[in-house]
């Protein structure tokens, strides 16, 4: 699970950054990016209402 993790924050970082004007907005990309794999996979159990 960590390598799926490691690359879904990867492909996010990339994403987030890309689309920032600033480089406030990149760090602030760069912090979605660490908490984007938890939200998604919430999102996930609770579609599933698991």
């Amino acid at each position: 699970m960590g390598g799926i993790y490691g690359l879904a924050f990867i492909g996010a970082a990339i994403y987030f950054v890309q689309h920032s004007t600033s480089f406030w907005n990149g760090v602030l990309g760069f912090l979605k990016a660490l908490v984007w794999p938890a939200v998604l996979m919430y999102k996930v159990l609770e579609l599933l209402k698991i």
